[in-house]
């Protein structure tokens, strides 16, 4: 069985997520089968495995940190946010429906086995497990049949690190209250402490270091300076939004919709030096770009509304009168069309008009399509000429279906027919060949998460953009993002090495907490 250990913070984006990716990074360079693990995780930025089951993308960036392809037993339980109060809770990738915060509560105990099972599978499988905990252990008012921290490591046997962040100021504090607030028990499990996202000299903080540890009689293991490194982290605690855009003949904006789903999808695109892209969620923001994204929601409709009251829509909808290139995805997809349809209350029961802008519908049903697929641009003339034929791998995850805007109210039988311009020509992981997404004028759509990671797409994204500006798009570079993403793995495993005392890591694995 493999041996454990716990990353838990004092808060939420304390940094455990990254932290939990490096130590994988570096278990594996030491020649250790490593896998990641969170039992529950809540976050809008999911993904599909090769079995077509969904999970967490977190755990989805460790698995790659650890160089092993992402399993849905890393993550068993996920709860994805539909309004403020409740979830859509998906148990080993599979959607067991909608629920208030106070009914998980009440219900969080009985995925335990799931959990359990999990986890098991993977300790039989792996040398290491790194386990990353959620928000903070000493939240009082949910430690009554925890199962992601203190309670978690009960059940699996876990010593654990305490990381605190520096950056947000008062992280004694923050360290001391949360040691505080813990039984002897869970105490006793914390093998040491972590002070993360550190600015300026060490020696000025080495008293404050001796005074933490002679307060709560725990080792400090290492400060981790502040670092700039392109890893996907947490969705709802992300710096990526704040970012101000880069200097660079493309300007990208990516509508920030307040249910905001998978933006990793735009990762790729931040990575080119030719495109400054950067959220926008008002009309002053929007600005005068060369493109405009619409990615996924959560819930669709009411984020259409929600760009359709604060006056985001009416600025694409100029955009688009200017000849200038407008995707979407998955839910952005769904906006751009003629009409939403939810009959049955599975987002918004009702219709709700689209944008317009491409000739399909969209129903909603109970049912999720979670597959991956891979495929290619349909062959195409006029303003998207330079995808065509190029390769495209990814996966759809979403409620309902888009259909021929002149098949609507036919939508029983033509589900999952395509527009009369469709976008890619795809093969799923049932083996079904079809057609997804449409084309109109400079507006496109799609349902397939990951549509620009080939370097291929990418590069057809930035080629097309120049050409509509004018510049000249002949040196474009097709750039590998796969390797790219696999430096910035190894930069990470080479901070952890350099701050964080690795030979007490290990001692810790094997004492374990006896």
């Amino acid at each position: 069985m493999a041996k454990a250990i716990m990353i838990q913070g004092t808060m939420s984006n304390a940094g455990k997520s990254i932290l939990a990716g490096g130590l994988c990074r570096v278990f594996v360079q030491d020649g250790y089968r490593t896998a990641p693990f969170k039992s529950q995780n809540m976050a809008l930025n999911s993904y599909i495995t090769e079995d077509g089951l969904e999970m967490g993308r977190a755990q989805v960036m460790q698995a790659e940190a650890a160089k092993i392809k992402p399993d849905v037993a890393m993550n068993p339980v996920l709860l994805k946010p539909t309004n403020d109060t409740g979830s859509q809770v998906i148990v080993n990738g599979e959607v067991q429906g909608v629920m208030s915060a106070s009914e998980y509560f009440r219900r969080k105990k009985e995925y335990i086995p799931d959990i359990l099972k999990a986890y098991e599978k993977l300790s039989a499988q792996y040398d290491i497990i790194v386990i990353e905990g959620a928000g903070s252990p000493a939240e009082i008012n949910l430690k009554q049949d925890d199962i992601v921290n203190m309670g978690l490591a009960k059940l699996v046997d876990a010593p654990v690190l305490l990381v605190g962040d520096i950056d947000r100021g008062g992280v004694f504090a923050q360290i001391v209250g949360t040691v505080m607030l813990l039984e002897e028990e869970e105490k006793n499990r914390i093998a040491g402490t972590v002070i993360n996202k550190f600015r300026g000299d060490k020696r000025i903080l080495e008293p404050g270091l001796r005074m933490l540890e002679e307060r709560i009689e725990k080792p400090v293991l290492g400060v981790i300076p502040y670092f700039y490194l392109d890893i996907d982290d947490e969705d709802s605690l992300t710096e990526r939004f704040a970012k101000k855009g880069k200097q660079a003949p493309l300007d990208v904006a990516v509508i920030r919709f307040p249910r905001i789903s998978n933006f990793t999808d735009f990762a790729p695109l931040e990575y080119r030096e030719e495109i400054s892209l950067r959220y926008v969620s008002s009309p002053g923001e929007f600005g005068n770009p060369d493109g405009v994204i619409l990615p996924g929601s959560k819930n669709t409709m009411e984020d259409l509304l929600w760009m359709r009251q604060n006056g985001l829509e009416n600025k694409i909808l100029h955009h688009e009168k200017q000849g200038k290139l407008i995707f979407g995805i998955c839910g952005g997809y769904q906006m751009l069309g003629t009409w939403i349809r939810d009959p049955l209350g599975t987002e918004r029961k009702g219709d709700v008009r689209g944008m317009g802008l491409l000739p399909v519908c969209t129903e909603f049903w109970p049912q999720k399509t979670r597959t991956r697929v891979q495929g290619t641009f349909f062959r195409t003339e006029g303003f998207f000429t330079d995808f065509s034929g190029v390769p495209v791998e990814g996966y759809e995850i979403h409620m309902g279906a888009a259909l021929p805007e002149k098949n609507w109210g036919e939508t029983a039988e033509n589900r999952g027919k395509a527009a009369e311009s469709p976008v890619l020509e795809l093969l799923d992981q049932t083996g079904q060949r079809r057609l997804d997404g449409a084309f109109s004028g400079s507006t496109g759509g799609c349902y397939v998460h990951g549509v620009f990671d080939t370097p291929e797409a990418a590069k057809a994204l930035v080629t097309t953009l120049m050409r509509q500006k004018g510049l000249d798009g002949a040196q474009v570079q097709a750039l590998d993002f796969a390797r790219y993403k696999e430096e910035q793995y190894d930069k990470l495993a080479d901070i952890i090495r350099e701050n964080l005392d690795m030979d007490a890591i290990y001692r810790i694995l094997e004492k374990g907490t006896g």
